[in-house]
């Protein structure tokens, strides 16, 4: 799998939009934008990058969440490119497939857990690949810096399910990737949420 952050330079307020293709270009990878953020140079990037000989050069649009930063440029990603457009959310215009804790797809050429992870937003996933250890964050506050913060019950339990597992590289919605120590940090998160409910209850 090949991770492109076509945003990491830009000049406007955006998500970070990440490009995951497959290793070898093969015909059945799924050339898929993981966001599509709010700055139109990505095109140019897309149009630049390998993405195989006779393949749509975006077949898929998985959208974290639908805040504007993450979303903006759906409607002008779907006029170039017609891609699938998946997402948790329903309030959004032009999603073709609605997505559900726990199950399945493949974005390069992996498989990908779609995990809830409601707090940010009312429709905030995560995306897990289990055979790369790679985790696709979005907005959802996975590494905390303290224990102050509420949250909800649904995205407590989605916490507990990512501290069981084998997480490598996180990326965020919005900075730079996690490459260490992903899994003692998120353990380290889910101790600070425990804490704060423990606090809130005494």
């Amino acid at each position: 799998m090949k991770i492109l952050n076509l945003t990491k330079d830009s000049n406007v307020y955006t998500s970070n939009v990440y490009f995951v293709l497959g290793n070898s270009n093969a015909i059945d990878d799924v050339n898929t934008l993981v966001d599509v953020g709010r700055d139109h140079s990505i095109i140019a990037k897309i149009e630049k990058a390998s993405t195989g000989v006779g393949k749509q050069r975006v077949e898929q649009v998985v959208l974290t969440h639908s805040h504007y930063d993450h979303a903006g440029l759906l409607p002008h990603i779907r006029k170039m490119y017609n891609p699938r457009v998946c997402a948790y959310s329903t309030s959004l215009e032009g999603v073709d497939r609605l997505l559900r804790d726990g199950e399945t797809l493949k974005m390069g050429d992996e498989a990908f857990e779609v995990i809830y992870t409601p707090g940010h937003s009312s429709d905030s996933i995560c995306i897990y690949c289990q055979s790369e250890g790679v985790l696709f964050a979005g907005d959802s506050p996975v590494i905390l810096q303290s224990d102050e913060g509420t949250y909800e019950d649904a995205f407590i339990d989605a916490l507990i399910r990512l501290a069981r597992k084998d997480i490598k590289a996180i990326y965020f919605g919005h900075g730079d990737p996690l490459l260490n120590d992903c899994n003692a940090r998120i353990r380290s998160s889910l101790k600070m949420v425990k804490e704060g409910l423990r606090t809130v209850d005494s």
